[in-house]
């Protein structure tokens, strides 16, 4: 197919804009030609943009779903890392996501996960082990080494973590970092074991000390953690060695926008918009080796076409000279795919969820989830008992959370946490970073109760119940428990409806089950829980 497309031209690596023509051969940029200045040319033609680091299954959608709404927002790539169905499925689930991701006109650039499981604290679905990340590496559809969070193994030279940099850094593919708060001698020692990025900066300080050692930064801005507002500035003085990422971007979040809208948000703020976009097209490209083109003669014509360079609305979206999107609706079909899961999980009872107690006033750690943050605080309060029962405090905003081992038969664990702001009900999911276990949060056992047995009937899903006000809403996930094999923007709707519900409950947070699905992620501080009890992040051990 041949075809020549006119418009103003973004040279980001020249920093310069012309007017001219690119023709199109074969998927191929075959010339570019420049106009006289004097020719009024409408729409702007620059590189597509990259998500250079991203978990597919957070937006609950499987891959080819997930590209047909994102190039409707300009991204023509990710840096997508398995982590979350390799904790479910193993190196089955990988395959799953590199198969399907084939399917349609997008580039997925996958890694290989380095932490699964992600801790010996929580019950996985699935282990891979330094020998099977070696083989991973070794095949060239797996472009790197995922985000190693067990920044205390690299720390403390463990066996297994480092003979996964190792292979990395021989064959060699880059090491993603993931090491929020990680300082000074600490910092230093990660980052010259291998470590090539991190997205999990929250201060700006953090994030320009691990620039001045040589790490590329990643700003993340996804539907729970957003750190642009805290980062975005440091583009001014360092936009070669910075990127830009959603992580975990939900289904609603994703038709809403995508890196087009941080772009616009950097330009706003009075950044020179070829800062924004080296960050947005040009260095995930370079960092990652990946075969996207760049908008020079010879490349794959991957490029889109927006209405100007401040607001940055998508007209047109190129992949490999494929038209993927136009005017603001994708052309990428849906494709239906079959399930995989790993789910064997009995029927929640409610004498599971009892937390029993003889003491009649009782002070114990409580998690306290911070909106737009993977962190928690500890805090300590005085718990509600009735009939020797610790019971959620609504009045105070202290709820019962628990998670249940979704692979085996065990124990539920249970906590308390603050800051959920439900009045009534329970919301459930079986999206739970990063075993993916059950886990609920609600103001009666018996809400809790019915919220998880939803998620378990459905083989996976997030759950919204209010008994009382007979509220019983399921989004089901029978892709490992994570992921819908529906229309993408159908299941958009979906979560909206069950987002709303929540927050119909009373819920505070801008992205309720976002924020629940973090709550046992046990390497990012302070406080949280795993289906096996209550974790001190910075101790990374159990609290007693």
């Amino acid at each position: 197919m041949h075809f020549i497309i006119a418009g103003n031209i973004v040279d980001i690596q020249g920093q310069r804009i012309f007017q001219g023509k690119l023709e199109v051969s074969d998927g191929k940029i075959t010339a570019i030609t420049e106009f006289p200045s004097a020719e009024n040319m409408q729409g702007y033609i620059l590189p597509g943009f990259i998500d250079a680091h991203v978990h597919i299954e957070s937006s609950m959608l499987i891959p080819s779903e997930f590209a047909r709404l994102a190039v409707v927002h300009g991204t023509v790539a990710t840096v997508s890392d398995p982590h979350e169905i390799a904790n479910v499925c193993g190196i089955d689930g990988i395959n799953y996501m590199i198969d399907n991701g084939r399917s349609v006109p997008f580039k997925f650039y996958f890694g290989a996960p380095s932490c699964v499981p992600a801790t010996a604290f929580e019950s996985s679905g699935a282990t891979i082990n330094s020998t099977e990340v070696e083989a991973l590496l070794q095949r060239p559809e797996i472009s790197y080494l995922s985000e190693m969070m067990n920044f205390p193994g690299v720390l403390n030279n463990d066996e297994e973590v480092m003979k996964k940099i190792t292979v990395a850094k021989k064959l060699n593919k880059p090491v993603d970092g993931h090491a929020p708060g990680l300082r000074g001698g600490d910092a230093r020692r990660y980052i010259d074991a291998g470590i090539s990025t991190d997205h999990e900066c929250f201060t700006a300080e953090e994030a320009l000390e691990k620039l001045n050692l040589g790490m590329n930064i990643i700003i993340r801005e996804g539907s729970a953690a957003k750190n642009f507002e805290a980062l975005s500035d440091l583009l001014n003085d360092h936009s070669d060695n910075m990127m830009f990422c959603s992580d975990d971007k939900h289904p609603d979040s994703l038709v809403n926008g995508h890196i087009n809208e941080l772009c616009a948000r950097a330009v706003a703020k009075g950044i020179d918009v070829f800062k924004v976009l080296k960050a947005a097209c040009v260095n995930p490209v370079h960092h990652y080796k990946m075969q996207v083109g760049q908008l020079t003669v010879g490349d794959a014509a991957d490029f889109i076409v927006v209405d100007n360079l401040k607001k940055f609305k998508v007209q047109r979206t190129y992949i490999d000279g494929i038209l993927t999107a136009e005017g603001g609706t994708t052309l990428i079909s849906s494709i239906r795919e079959e399930e995989i899961n790993h789910f064997n999980a009995e029927p929640c009872k409610l004498k599971d969820l009892e937390i029993s107690t003889n003491n009649t006033e009782i002070r114990l750690p409580v998690i306290e989830a911070l909106d737009g943050q993977l962190i928690t605080n500890r805090l300590e309060a005085d718990l509600k008992t009735v009939n020797g029962k610790i019971v959620s405090d609504v009045n105070k905003d202290v709820l019962k959370i628990v998670v249940m081992n979704r692979y085996n038969k065990a124990p539920v664990a249970k906590a308390v946490i603050k800051n959920f702001g439900l009045k009534k009900g329970a919301i459930a999911s079986s999206v739970a970073h990063d075993s993916h276990n059950i886990i609920s949060v609600g103001t009666t056992d018996e809400d809790i109760c019915e919220a998880i047995n939803l998620v378990i009937e459905n083989k996976g899903g997030i759950s919204c119940v209010d008994l009382d006000g007979k509220v019983k809403e399921i989004l089901a996930l029978p892709v490992a428990g994570l992921m819908s094999n529906e229309d993408g923007y159908r299941v958009a709707e979906q979560y909206t409806k069950l987002d709303m519900a929540a927050k119909d409950l009373g819920s505070t947070l801008s992205a309720p089950f976002m924020s629940l699905s973090f709550m046992a992620l046990l390497v990012i501080p302070h406080l949280k829980l795993s289906d096996k009890g209550l974790f001190d992040g910075d101790k990374f051990e159990f609290v007693s």
